[in-house]
């Protein structure tokens, strides 16, 4: 199992994704988080497979829901979702993602 704890920001929620390799190439995704959107999401898509995490982001079932459940675009809830996937497939390596606003001096 692969887990993940991913702190959305401004909004200051935090949400726990784990995914879990399941027979075949099915992946089971659980999602926990103290928002009722993200929470919504989760529910929506309890399990994944192997190729989802090649699909395009308009194609994407993970994008595809999150379009429906999130009313926040940037919300980077998915593509953690789509990171750890890629982590417990044995695609990628767990390494830290972070993003870091530059303040230009006055």
């Amino acid at each position: 199992m692969t887990e993940v704890k991913i702190n959305s920001g401004i909004c200051g929620f935090s949400t726990v994704v784990k995914v879990e390799k399941k027979a075949g190439k099915k992946f089971a995704v659980t999602v926990s988080s103290e928002c009722e959107m993200v929470q919504k999401l989760g529910a929506e898509m309890p399990e994944l497979e192997f190729m989802d995490a090649f699909k395009r982001i308009t194609d994407n079932p993970v994008y595809v829901r999150a379009s429906v459940c999130l009313k926040h675009v940037s919300c980077p809830v998915p593509s953690g979702v789509l990171k750890v996937l890629e982590v417990e497939a044995g695609l990628a390596v767990p390494k830290d993602v972070h993003m870091e606003f530059i303040k230009e001096d006055d």
